[in-house]
């Protein structure tokens, strides 16, 4: 009975902790609302022929063979006076992209471009320190920073600056978009997850003052912020993050556009998927450690502000509990059919289905934004929303791993995500040089779980004396199909 209790106890915390997660995105569905009743963040746009300040661009990469034309071609069309922009190519790479990013520098400079190709003799803190060894020669007052990937439109810098005009503005953040949305279903569900980000969360977050995080990249930062917030640190996986709450906790106000998009490409393959993951997960968990007693024991921030930095920083932690409440659901299974008098309990845990409803309403407004409503997007929505799911609990032992780690303060090489330059390279994209060899050994453990979570389907026909139980049915129906595609996937990934 001991190891019964244990699981009821230790089911029932993470059960409560999704359930105030969901409240939580409750909450930024109203904020969300009732900044779109607003008109969002007006967008202040100038001209090139305004007193514009002199900014600073930072490209940071990594081996990025495929797309460093294309990137630095990008770079070029910006409209903004040449005379006040700086281009630096922060370059770590280690392989014959250098040779092709020197070329394509040398070009732009010949160009009358303001081009400077930075290397560092080695990788030290990664990304963060790329961009603290930039920041060290930039010109600029303001840093614009964009990743390899990432393309933004002619007027961006012209649609973001004018934020700046304001003092207390640290940070204007634009949202991403998804130049291989529609890729494969892989790439749909990181699209659907980034985009409840960035339309929910983002606004939600900062239409009333709460924190939010600049999201590494397609944004522009005001140089003086940086330095008083203790300049860029290698000491998680997620520098922008924890820049990001250091910032806010010293007062520097951040802008969100949601209306300005940044297109860039989502990891094509499972491996990619996974190393993005992991980094982003790890590094939440990282950051929650390293800010949490920081924000709490602040005297200029209010108590929800308080609350959704707490679960903003958590926000990785929801996988391992929800891998928690997954692996348990079997055994209560059994136990709710074993034990009469647990019957009131288990009635009242039938409440906790009310965590999904908030999620798929709160996603559901997320996605009318975007593709609008109607009978036939609704019903798109419908299986979009369950695949998400779906596959999202599927990769929650191997993000749930990446969290374990981060709370436990256990340090990891920083790896970047393989870019392919789709368009460019077609059918070949599957000879990226970048993309990772080996399986990774969870594969095996997520096969099993497929398996697992089939004996709970099976176990919904065998319980109780009327007939079966098909309460948790729905629930691991979908962990099948979840753990079946990260596995299969794995398995398959042509790397």
């Amino acid at each position: 009975m001991i190891l019964e209790w244990i699981c009821i106890v230790v089911y029932s915390a993470s059960l409560l902790m999704i359930l105030f997660y969901s409240f939580s995105q409750l909450n930024l569905l109203i904020n969300y609302l009732k900044a779109q009743k607003k008109n969002k963040q007006a967008t202040v746009s100038v001209q090139q022929t305004d007193d514009l300040p002199y900014v600073t661009i930072q490209l940071p990469v990594f081996n990025e063979l495929y797309v460093m034309e294309r990137l630095l071609d990008n770079m070029a069309f910006l409209e903004y006076p040449k005379n006040k922009l700086e281009i630096q190519v922060l370059d770590d790479s280690t392989d014959e992209s250098v040779e092709i990013t020197a070329l394509k520098v040398k070009k732009l400079q010949e160009l009358g471009f303001d081009v400077s190709h930075i290397q560092r003799e080695n990788r030290t803190s990664y990304k963060a320190g790329a961009l603290k060894e930039g920041l060290k020669i930039a010109k600029g007052d303001f840093i614009a920073i964009f990743d390899a990937d990432f393309l933004p439109e002619a007027d961006w810098l012209l649609k973001t600056i004018g934020h700046f005009k304001n003092p207390k503005v640290g940070v204007v953040q634009t949202r991403w978009s998804h130049l291989n949305r529609d890729y494969s279903i892989l790439t749909q569900v990181q699209a659907f997850a980034l985009d409840a980000h960035f339309t929910l969360e983002q606004v939600g977050r900062n239409s009333k003052g709460h924190f939010i995080n600049f999201n590494g990249t397609a944004g522009i930062w005001r140089k003086q912020t940086i330095f008083d917030a203790g300049n860029w640190q290698g000491d998680t996986l997620t520098e922008d993050l924890d820049l990001s709450y250091r910032a806010q906790l010293k007062n520097w106000k951040f802008v969100y556009l949601e209306d300005v998009t940044t297109p860039a490409e989502l990891p094509m393959v499972i491996s990619a998927a996974r190393s993005q993951q992991f980094r982003w997960n790890k590094g939440g968990a990282e950051n929650f450690q390293k800010m949490f007693r920081k924000v709490l024991s602040s005297k200029n921030l209010s108590f929800k502000t308080k609350f959704h930095g707490i679960l903003h920083l958590l926000n990785s932690t929801m996988f391992l509990n929800v891998l928690i409440v997954a692996i348990l659901s079997i055994p209560m299974l059994y136990i709710k059919n074993e034990y009469e008098h647990l019957r009131i309990y288990f009635i009242v845990m039938s409440f906790f289905v009310i965590s999904t409803i908030i999620f798929f309403i709160c996603y559901w407004f997320m996605y009318r934004n975007i593709y609008g409503g109607g009978f036939k997007n609704f019903v798109t929505y419908i299986g979009m929303f369950f695949t998400f799911f779906s596959i999202a609990m599927g990769f929650s032992l191997h993000n749930s791993i990446a969290v374990i780690e981060g709370h436990l303060g256990k340090r990891s090489e920083f790896v970047r995500t393989p870019k392919f330059n789709l368009a460019a390279v077609g059918s070949n994209w599957k000879t990226n040089k970048y993309l990772r060899k080996k399986v990774s050994p969870n594969v095996v453990i997520e096969g099993l779980l497929m398996l697992y979570f089939m004996f709970g389907l099976y176990s919904a026909f065998i319980v109780g004396d009327q007939g079966g139980d098909f309460g948790l049915f729905p629930f691991h129906l979908m962990l099948v199909i979840g753990f079946g595609f990260v596995f299969f996937s794995s398995l398959t990934d042509k790397q």
